[in-house]
């Protein structure tokens, strides 16, 4: 059986894939917030239950992926 992934274990590499222009402030300061700060960035960020719930809130405009350890 393949391992799941656990919450809060591990980190997550985000990359934005469309602008924040034409959005709400909200979700602009959301992007803002996980570090993202111009098209096309990559942050790594821990993975919490504070930041999946940022991820959530701008789940169309990023792109996440697991980052693999070791």
């Amino acid at each position: 059986m393949p391992a799941k992934a656990k919450r809060g274990s591990g980190q997550l590499k985000v990359r934005q894939v469309k602008s924040g222009i034409g959005h709400p402030a909200r979700l602009r300061q959301t992007l803002r917030s996980i570090g993202l700060r111009h098209h096309q960035d990559v942050v790594v960020v821990n993975d919490t239950p504070t930041v999946r719930g940022m991820l959530f809130q701008v789940r169309h405009l990023i792109d996440v992926t697991p980052v693999q350890e070791g």
